[in-house]
């Protein structure tokens, strides 16, 4: 048979091939749909939303929900249950943004759900519980990231290691599942410090105990002597006896660096594949002078000079991530997932010596060009950046 006979049995085939010929005899440009697409993605995915505070919820003494819908009443965009929207702030004149996740289901499209955790030493954390006010203005990106379940790849049991706040993907995940009657068997182990600051406590027991296919692992790694259930920390042994056929099983992972690294390492040790681990980043490492090859004799409280062509210079820590650095100084840059991963944040470094950790997912352009990621880039020296 023909190359031309077996296209013509394509349904459409035919009526493209029409359109096409009939396009070559006027001699369009297609300026008649100039524009169309871009439009579509920039109503589907914006590149900024207004919102405004609909109403704040007390999790925990050190955590708080924040629903955010519309400030026009629209039906927010879509997203993926597991990502996330970067929130833009102005705190004491310093513009910077954080990316938080969505903490609600991806079936309702009226508001998202930030569950915000008060972090040691934060700058945005802090504000958010203590200043945020209801129906107060704000503004995010579109929903964006990649942490998210993949039904062509991911399979249908899966496991999701969360520290702290890192439940907050996974109540959007396992909402997504229930609400859609999805076929999934969901097992959230759950980390934390102490009993009282487990967030959404009473949701997730409720539901594990309605649930067939939602099993609920509470681990308290600081315990009081009326603490129940699990102590202590994760241990092969541990996740051994509580995962059967653990090989077989997708694996998510969200919580603070060293939680993320630590079961990273333990799953490689009983045998899982890296790629049946997704993790979630969380920010540049608050220790980069732990990590391989950090430069000998160079201390994090040391102090360098970033030079920005053309606008002017200013002195920092050399363990201050260069783009909060940039931001307090007044400069900027486009920027999402401030943790090495998107690569909106990048800048070409001119001259100097900046520290990429583990985090800085780097690609060999990159490397060969001089950019940085300056969410997680850490000046060693004096350093010259071009924005």
């Amino acid at each position: 048979m023909s190359e031309h006979n077996v296209l013509n049995g394509i349904v459409g085939y035919q009526e493209v091939w029409q359109s096409k010929a009939a396009l070559e005899k006027t001699g369009s440009n297609f300026q008649e749909i100039k524009q169309d697409v871009q439009k579509t993605v920039e109503r589907i995915h914006p590149k900024r939303l207004s919102l405004k505070v609909d109403r704040i919820i007390e999790e925990t003494a050190s955590t708080k929900t924040f629903r955010l819908v519309s400030s026009t009443g629209a039906v927010l965009p879509p997203f993926q249950a597991g990502q996330y929207i970067n929130v833009f702030v102005d705190i004491n004149g310093v513009a910077t943004a954080r990316p938080y996740a969505i903490a609600s289901s991806p079936a309702h499209r009226h508001y998202y759900d930030l569950t915000i955790k008060r972090a040691e030493g934060g700058f945005v954390s802090h504000f958010a519980l203590d200043q945020l006010k209801e129906e107060q203005a704000l503004t995010s990106s579109g929903p964006m990231g990649t942490f998210h379940h993949n039904p062509l790849f991911h399979g249908e049991d899966l496991v999701f290691l969360a520290g702290g706040s890192g439940s907050v993907p996974a109540r959007s995940m396992l909402l997504d599942i229930l609400e859609r009657n999805l076929p999934y068997r969901f097992h959230l182990i759950y980390v934390n410090s102490f009993e009282h600051d487990v967030i959404y406590a009473k949701e997730l027991r409720a539901l594990a105990s309605t649930q067939a296919n939602f099993t609920l692992t509470e681990v308290v790694t600081r315990p009081t002597s009326n603490s129940q259930g699990h102590k202590g920390r994760l241990t092969t042994e541990f996740l051994s006896n509580l995962v059967p056929s653990i090989t077989d099983k997708m694996f998510y992972i969200c919580g603070p660096t060293p939680f993320n690294e630590s079961c990273i390492t333990l799953l490689t040790q009983l045998g899982v594949k890296r790629r049946r681990i997704r993790v979630e980043a969380n920010g540049a490492p608050k220790r980069p002078d732990l990590q391989q090859n950090w430069p000998e004799g160079v201390s994090l409280n040391e102090e360098v000079t970033v030079t920005v062509k053309g606008k002017g210079s200013y002195k920092t820590r050399v363990g201050e991530p260069l783009l909060n650095s940039l931001e307090t100084h007044g400069f900027s840059t486009e920027n999402a997932c401030r943790s090495g991963e998107c690569s909106l944040c990048r800048v070409k470094l001119v001259s100097g010596t900046v520290f990429n950790p583990s985090e800085a997912h780097l690609r060999k352009s990159d490397r060969k060009f001089g950019w940085i990621y300056s969410c997680v880039a850490f000046p060693t020296s004096d350093i010259e950046v071009l924005l």
